[in-house]
């Protein structure tokens, strides 16, 4: 009997056991949903994850001012608190660094504040920041309607706002917000640009409850204490941002005024520890969401195997005929072991695709917006489904080789 033939035979054995057959494939579609699935909504939520770092500034990074390091170091000495960057200090480093990045400043106005306009108001948890020219650009906001502010508002400091798309739907629902006038933190703003709408992000309202002044405006408006700047430079040549950030520290150290031998007096955060960080989250979460889905495998490839020792017991007679007109163990073999590996590839394709679909339907729940085909994990789920069938059909093929012809055509 040829393979081919063998493969019409596991078809033909399939068909006069449908119901077996089904339940079966369903069990091993369920172990590879759930395999794929999890692999798939990983690998699509952290590419999310990648473009949101990508859109915050992929080649960038922050410096602020460091506060308390650890309370406990030292003996349990308490460390030293460093003052925060000052506006002096954040225009004085964006001058140094020239031309040789792009350096976006801004500063933390206030985080709960409620907007007015037309008698109608938001709800208390609209941001505040004030920001220069690079601001919009380094943190990856785009503008849906408007313009960003001119250099005489940057310069005089002028009550211009650049909000964000929930403040339009809660203030300005069927109108253009842009030309419009708020009300906020005591004063009058104009709004003149609007940005994208960014969808909510880790729980937030991302650059959606977003409301941009200018930073010198920031920097003229009554409060009770001295802000804290924070300063973001960014580079299009990725090669060079090792070499950036030690220039940058040298600058800092020296606008800061920090002593030879003395630590930094400030912080420098790379994108590149939030993704290396992201990696190690999502290896194990991959982890172990494959050691759930592996031993739902098993208990499908054990049910599996029930099953072909169920159609090795019934089917004795005919293995009998089989061997009287000659046919081999060998051939026996084979058949009843393809017969398993077309259950399981039956199984295992639609598991594959619901795992595809389900994954990404998890992940654009939280957020990400494109469609990931995961070929690799689709090739190893079709790889894995001829090794159950191959380890769940051996025993019982071979079970069903060793069968002597006369008894088995004795069998009743």
């Amino acid at each position: 009997m040829s393979p081919f033939e063998n493969v019409r035979e596991a078809f033909r054995s399939i068909r006069a056991n449908l119901l077996r057959t089904v339940l079966t494939a369903l069990i091993l579609s369920i172990g590879l949903f759930a395999l794929v699935g999890i692999l798939t909504g990983i690998d699509a939520m952290k590419n999310s994850l990648s473009e949101t770092f990508a859109s915050l500034g992929a080649n960038s990074f922050e410096l602020h001012a460091k506060g308390y390091t650890n309370r406990f170091r030292r003996g349990g000495v308490q460390g030293r608190q460093y003052p925060p960057l000052s506006f002096l200090q954040a225009k004085q480093y964006k001058t140094a660094m020239g031309d040789e990045a792009q350096v976006g400043v801004s500063a933390y106005i206030a985080g709960a504040v409620e907007m007015k306009a037309n008698g109608t108001k938001t709800n208390p948890n609209m941001q505040v920041v004030a920001g220069d020219e690079n601001y919009l650009k380094i943190q990856g906001y785009n503008l849906a309607d408007g313009r960003t502010f001119s250099q005489t508002e940057l310069d005089n400091g002028a009550n211009v706002l650049v909000v964000g798309d929930e403040i339009r739907s809660k203030l300005f629902p069927k109108q253009n917000p842009v030309g419009q006038y708020v009300a906020a933190l005591r004063r009058r703003f104009l709004i003149v640009g609007l940005l994208e709408k960014s969808g909510s992000s880790m729980g937030g309202g991302g650059s959606d409850r977003l409301a941009l002044l200018p930073l010198e405006t920031g920097n003229q408006m009554p409060r009770q204490r001295a802000l804290t700047f924070d300063v973001k430079t960014a580079t299009a040549k990725p090669g060079t941002m090792a070499f950036l950030m030690g220039q940058a520290t040298g600058i800092m150290r020296a606008v800061r005024h920090d002593k030879l031998g003395q630590e930094d007096s400030f912080v420098v955060e790379s994108s590149e520890s939030l993704a290396s960080t992201l990696d190690a989250i999502s290896g194990k979460v991959r982890a172990g969401g494959s050691v759930m889905a592996f031993i739902t495998l098993l208990g499908a490839s054990i049910a599996l195997m029930n099953i072909m020792l169920v159609s090795v017991t019934e089917r004795t007679r005919e293995i009998g005929i089989r061997k009287a007109l000659g046919a081999t163990a060998k051939q026996i073999r084979f058949q009843f072991l393809m017969e398993a590996i077309v259950i399981c590839l039956l199984g295992g394709t639609l598991g594959i695709v619901l795992g595809v679909l389900g994954g990404n339907g998890v992940a654009k729940l939280v957020g990400s917006g494109s469609f990931l085909v995961p070929w690799v994990w689709m090739v190893v789920g079709l790889v894995i489904c001829v090794g159950v069938g191959m380890a769940a059909g051996y025993y019982p093929a071979s079970k069903a080789a060793a069968l002597d012809p006369i008894d088995s055509l004795r069998y009743e």
